[in-house]
């Protein structure tokens, strides 16, 4: 039974995967559904972030040190960093404030 789950789960992956080039030149998308679905892309990574990195368990994060990892990692984004310096200096933020005293 599991291993039927992972072969139709594998075929539909590769599906998507070759519809998007085999359809590309068929398929126009209006600029307008294109911007949403841009904003949609935006919004679902922000909504990610917030919950995986602002909540522990049903409740939000006690302290102070999670969330300004979390910020720290936010503005470093918008500024455009590499990506490892994002996560590092996010990591280091939330640990020296640990580290300090600050929960």
């Amino acid at each position: 039974m599991l291993l039927a789950g992972v072969l139709i789960l594998a075929a539909g992956t590769y599906g998507f995967r070759w519809a998007g080039p085999a359809l590309r030149s068929r398929l126009t998308v209006p600029k307008r559904i294109a911007k949403l679905l841009d904003l949609a892309a935006v919004t679902l990574l922000a909504a990610l972030v917030a919950v995986t990195g602002l909540t522990e368990g049903h409740d939000i994060a006690p302290g102070y040190a999670r969330p300004a990892g979390v910020l720290v990692a936010g503005v470093l984004a918008w500024r455009k960093a590499p990506f490892i310096v994002i996560v590092l200096a996010a990591a280091a933020t939330t640990a020296v404030l640990r580290w300090i005293g600050v929960q």
